[in-house]
C-alpha cells in the first residue's frame, strides 16, 4: 500500500558527524565550510541508504533533508555551506527527494507544514527541534536510526501483509 509520509531528516548530529570534525565551532565562526565537508557519516550508509530505498519503493514514503545553515554568517558563507551539504549528501548516495538547506533557527516545520504529508517523522538530534516538530512523530538521532527504520519496514511489510 502506498502511504503518503515523509520522513524528514536533519544533517549535523543527526546522519553527518559536523560535531566529531576537530575544530569544528571555530572553523564555522571563521566562516570555513571543511567541517561540513569532513563530516563522516553517523551510521552505516548502505544499511540506511538500503532501508530508505524500500520505504520509498514500496511503500511511497518520501525522504527529506531539512538542515539549517551556519548560525550568524554571511550570504557568502551561506551559499558556501549550501553547497557544500548537497556535496555531502551526493558524495554518501543519501536517497533525498528533496533537500531543503535553511537558514538557522528556522522552525524546521515551516519548510513542509502545507504540503499534503499524511504523517512527517523528523529525525534530529536537538530535543528542543523535536519538541517544536508539530506534524507527526519525531525520532530522537541520538538513538539508533537504523533500527528505527528496520521497524517501520517491518511494520509496513505487515501492514500489506506479507
Amino acid at each position: 500500500m502506498r502511504k503518503n509520509k515523509a520522513l524528514v531528516f536533519d544533517m549535523d548530529g543527526t546522519i553527518a558527524n559536523l560535531y566529531g570534525v576537530e575544530g569544528w565551532l571555530a572553523d564555522l565562526r571563521a566562516e570555513n565550510e571543511r567541517p561540513y565537508a569532513e563530516a563522516k557519516p553517523l551510521c552505516d550508509m548502505v544499511v540506511i541508504n538500503t532501508l530508505l530505498d524500500i520505504l520509498k519503493r514500496m511503500y511511497g514514503y518520501k525522504v527529506i533533508i531539512t538542515s539549517w545553515l551556519a548560525k550568524d554568517s554571511t550570504p557568502e558563507f551561506m551559499a558556501r555551506v549550501d553547497k557544500t551539504k548537497r556535496e555531502w549528501i551526493e558524495r554518501y548516495e543519501f536517497p533525498a527527494d528533496e533537500i531543503n538547506i535553511v537558514a538557522y533557527g528556522t522552525p524546521k516545520q515551516n519548510v513542509t507544514r502545507n504540503r499534503t504529508f499524511t504523517e512527517q517523522i523528523l529525525f534530529d538530534d536537538s530535543a528542543e527541534v523535536r519538541k517544536d516538530w508539530d506534524l507527526g512523530r519525531t525520532v530522537d538521532a541520538n538513538g539508533n536510526i537504523v533500527d528505527f527504520l528496520t521497524e517501520l519496514v517491518e511494520k509496513e511489510m505487515m501492514n500489506v501483509g506479507w
